[in-house]
């Protein structure tokens, strides 16, 4: 695509995974890795006849504080790569944000003002997964006590941890 004032343009396809007799529509979208969802116009919308899901309050980079469509389910399409999400319906142009390109593994590339999937993983996306809340038992060599170590309370404890109960 060619460069508009410093600014990353690419083509993406967008659908309506819901119904698959409308055709998918091919679009301009903006690359603004400072926003974090897909943002479509109204005739997007209305086009690919999406629902809308809820009102959403968004500040635009103004400032002001608007009350929008949150429409979806879309399904975005690059190259190889493709993901599903909900979108604004603001302004009069199409914006792919972080969410949608982190979800398809997109690498933006400003120098060269493109986007490509990401080179490390070519044929699948890949993702960083990290489990925040991710319970695992702990597993104690020993409990100390008085008389000192006492393995055989240290598997009744973690036996307890991890089955909900106290079996000893």
């Amino acid at each position: 695509m060619e460069p508009y004032l410093g600014l990353i343009r690419t083509s993406i396809d967008l659908s309506n995974p819901r119904n698959g007799a409308l055709a998918p529509l091919k679009v301009t979208a903006l690359v603004d890795t400072g926003a974090i969802t897909l943002c479509i116009p109204e005739h997007v919308a209305v086009q690919l006849d999406l629902d809308e899901l809820e009102k959403r309050e968004v500040t635009t980079a103004e400032g002001k504080h608007l009350s929008v469509p949150y429409v979806g389910p879309v399904q975005v399409r690059f190259s190889n790569r493709s993901c599903f999400t909900g979108a604004l319906v603001l302004g009069d142009s199409v914006l792919l944000g972080a969410i949608p390109l982190e979800d398809m593994d997109l690498v933006v590339n400003s120098r060269r003002q493109e986007v490509t999937v990401n080179p490390d993983s070519p044929n699948i996306p890949s993702a960083v997964v990290k489990a925040a809340f991710a319970k695992t038992p702990r597993i104690d060599r020993g409990v100390r006590t008085a008389r000192g170590f006492n393995p055989a309370a240290a598997q009744c404890k973690l036996t307890a941890e991890t089955k909900g109960g106290h079996p000893c």
